[in-house]
C-alpha cells in the first residue's frame, strides 16, 4: 500500500518533479531510504499522465495513484463526464470500480453510487482519494461484483460494467463473452438489481459483433476526444426491442460534435458525384459508427465513391468532421505527380487507395506537414484521383 508516499515532504517533492525525466530520477540516490523509490517514481509517471486526463486528481493534494496501466486504462474526465450527461437516478452501482473515475461524476449526479473492485489495493486507494476529494456519497467494497450485488441485495436506478479483456491473445479481435465479468452471460443475473444498464468497451469491439452478443440494446454511443475514439457507450434497459439509436460524439476543445441516426436494414439513399468545391471528411466517431450514407444523406452530401467516405459539396455547411476547399483535382499517373506533388511537402491520407500513406510519400519524395492536404482515393468512375485540398477552419 502507497500510505508511505503521503508524509508531506514526499508529497512536496512528488509535486515538485512533476515534469521531471522519470529516467534521471530512477538514477539518483532515494532521498527517503524509508520508502520504496520506485513507488515514488511511479507516483510521479502517474501524475504526469493525470495532468491533462484527470486534472481534478492533479490539482488535489495527497491523491494517491495505483499503477501506471491503471491510470492509462482509466477513463479520462472528459469522457466521464459525457456519461453522466446520459443517465441519472438515485442510486448506481459500478462493477468495475477501477480508479473510480466514472465514480466521481456519477456522485455529481446520483445520491448514492456503489464502488465495487477487485483488487482490495485499488479499492483504498480509490476510498482515500474520495475522502480527498470531498466525495461523501460513494461507498467502496472490495471483491467480486457478482458477489457483493448478491450481498447488498439492492436494486439499483443502473448498472455501470466496464469489462476488461482476459487477454490479448486475439489480437484485434475479441468479443464481450472473452471479458472479465462476461457482460453475455450474466445479463439476466444483472437484470435482477436494475432495469437499466450501461456496458463501457473498448473502441476496438465491433459493433455488429457486439449486438450479436447483447439483447435490449437502445443506444449506442461512440466517443471521441480531439478525434481519436476512445469507448463505447452500450445503454440496455430490460424488455427493450426497439430501434437501436447511434450516438456519435467528438469531445473537441471548442465544442463537440454530434451526430445521431438510427439502425436499420435499409441505409439512406445517398447519391455519388465527381468532386466539387468543398470535400467533407467525417469524424473518427462516425467513421466508427459505420453509417457512412446516413451522414451523407442528413447533410445532403453527395459522395465521391461507394468505399471512400468521402464526401463533396459546393457549398460549406456545418459538419461533424474536416471540411477542405478542393484547389486541384489531378489523376494518380506519374505525369501529373512529377508536375504537383513529387518533392512537394503535404499532409496526406488515403481513402480506398491500394497504397498506403508511407509508400506515397517515399515513392514521390513527399515530405509531412504544410498548409496543403493531399487525399488519394478513388472516385465513382472507379479512377485513382488525388485531391490538392486547403484545410477551412
Amino acid at each position: 500500500m502507497p500510505f508511505s508516499l503521503l508524509p508531506f515532504e514526499i508529497q512536496t517533492f512528488i509535486r515538485a518533479n512533476t515534469e521531471a525525466s522519470l529516467v534521471t530520477l530512477a538514477l539518483q540516490k532515494n532521498p527517503f531510504p524509508n520508502v520504496d523509490w520506485r513507488l515514488v517514481i511511479e507516483q510521479i509517471a502517474c501524475r504526469q499522465k493525470a495532468k491533462d486526463k484527470l486534472p481534478t486528481w492533479f490539482a488535489t493534494d495527497d491523491i494517491l495513484y495505483p499503477t501506471k496501466i491503471s491510470i492509462e486504462q482509466t477513463s479520462s474526465e472528459k469522457t466521464a463526464a459525457y456519461k453522466v450527461s446520459l443517465i441519472s437516478g438515485n442510486s448506481i452501482i459500478d462493477l468495475t470500480g477501477g480508479f473510480g473515475v466514472d465514480d466521481y461524476y456519477f456522485s455529481k449526479q446520483f445520491k448514492t453510487v456503489v464502488h465495487c473492485e477487485m483488487n482490495e489495493d485499488l479499492s483504498v486507494i480509490v476510498k482515500h482519494n474520495f475522502n480527498k476529494l470531498n466525495i461523501q456519497n460513494c461507498d467502496c467494497f472490495a471483491g467480486d461484483s457478482f458477489d457483493i450485488l448478491k450481498k447488498i441485495n439492492t436494486r439499483f436506478d443502473w448498472i455501470y460494467i466496464d469489462p476488461s479483456r482476459r487477454n490479448d491473445n486475439k489480437g484485434k479481435v475479441f468479443m464481450l463473452k472473452d471479458c472479465l465479468p462476461n457482460v453475455v452471460d450474466l445479463m439476466d443475473f444483472y437484470f435482477q438489481y436494475s432495469d437499466n444498464i450501461l456496458i463501457k468497451t473498448a473502441p476496438i469491439l465491433d459493433i455488429t459483433a457486439g449486438l450479436n452478443e447483447l439483447k435490449n440494446v437502445k443506444k449506442i454511443h461512440i466517443v471521441a476526444v480531439d478525434n481519436e475514439v476512445k469507448e463505447l457507450l452500450w445503454e440496455i434497459s430490460k424488455d427493450y426491442v426497439g430501434v437501436i439509436a447511434i450516438v456519435t460524439v467528438n469531445l473537441k476543445k471548442e465544442q463537440p460534435e454530434h451526430f445521431l441516426f438510427t439502425l436499420k436494414k435499409n441505409q439512406a439513399n445517398i447519391n455519388y458525384s465527381l468532386p466539387k468545391t468543398y470535400l467533407y471528411e467525417p469524424n473518427a466517431a462516425i467513421m466508427k459508427s459505420g453509417g457512412f450514407n446516413e451522414v451523407g444523406f442528413q447533410f445532403d452530401l453527395d459522395k465521391l465513391h461507394p468505399h471512400s467516405q468521402l464526401y463533396t459539396a459546393d457549398v460549406i455547411k456545418d459538419f461533424p468532421g474536416r471540411i477542405f476547399k478542393i484547389e486541384q483535382c489531378i489523376a494518380y499517373q506519374k505525369s501529373d505527380m512529377k508536375t504537383f506533388l513529387e518533392g512537394t511537402k503535404a499532409n496526406v491520407t488515403t481513402r480506398n487507395f491500394p497504397d498506403s500513406v508511407d509508400d506515397i510519400r517515399k515513392k514521390w519524395k513527399i515530405k509531412e506537414g504544410g498548409n496543403q492536404y493531399c487525399f488519394f482515393t478513388t472516385d465513382m468512375n472507379n479512377r485513382k484521383i488525388v485531391l490538392l485540398c486547403a484545410k477551412i477552419e
